[in-house]
């Protein structure tokens, strides 16, 4: 299944088969809604952020083209590790020296060596933690001066992490997980059904709700409580 947020606002809800690449038809649906959204409000400004399973030469310069920004994760390999080396080095003594993980940020000129046309800004974050290292590493269109390298990391490309929610609202609470009838084409109706279920609580919530103490569910669980109740 892949989904599309705005926000809280569901986009679009597309039922996938698992033998095709993570990113196959994303440059139709992203020009499809980018096309959409533009006739409403035609200077608004558009960021894609998405895993490291859309960071394709394809659908990033498709953005570049068309004025869309992105933030897409990069999957690590052992190039970036190497070219992020002297920050693991870094943090990996703040870490042992404080008792608490530490993390660096790095910003690399990059390209691959044969899927990229271009060289594209790439950041990529060293971070020691639990005496091992997490290296990291984002792709982005947006420049310096639209975010420094933490910026763009902590507070622009992590915050992708609350679509999970939204989700899980579908799947859990909806039934969007129920796709198990003989056919595709009936499946995809099933996820429409529960998409369209969303669509109405979401709007539920904001028009009726607004003023409510309580006009979204409680946020989930940090993954910190989350250890503590399977310790407990």
């Amino acid at each position: 299944m892949s989904c599309v947020f705005c926000g809280d606002q569901l986009l679009a809800a597309k039922l996938r088969t698992a033998n095709i690449d993570a990113s196959a038809g994303a440059v139709e649906e992203v020009a499809r809604i980018v096309e959409q959204i533009r006739k409403s409000w035609p200077s608004v400004r558009i960021v894609l952020r998405a895993d490291s399973g859309f960071a394709r030469e394809a659908l990033m310069a498709w953005c570049e083209a068309h004025g869309v920004d992105y933030l897409f994760g990069l999957a690590q390999n052992k190039r970036l590790v190497r070219a992020i080396g002297a920050e693991l080095a870094k943090a990996k003594q703040e870490s042992k020296a404080s008792g608490h993980p530490a993390r660096r940020f790095k910003e690399l000129s990059w390209s691959t060596r044969k899927s990229w046309t271009r060289q594209r800004r790439v950041i990529g974050k060293a971070e020691w933690t639990q005496d091992k290292a997490n290296p990291r590493f984002i792709v982005t269109s947006l420049s310096q001066e639209r975010g420094d390298a933490c910026h763009l990391y902590e507070k622009i490309y992590c915050a992708r992490g609350e679509m999970e929610n939204r989700i899980k609202e579908c799947q859990l609470d909806l039934f969007a997980g129920r796709t198990s009838t003989g056919t595709f084409r009936a499946n995809q109706l099933r996820l429409w059904f529960a998409s369209m279920a969303y669509v109405l609580i979401e709007s539920l919530r904001r028009v009726a709700l607004g003023g409510a103490i309580l006009p979204k569910p409680p946020a989930a669980p940090s993954a910190a409580s989350c250890s503590r109740s399977v310790r407990w």
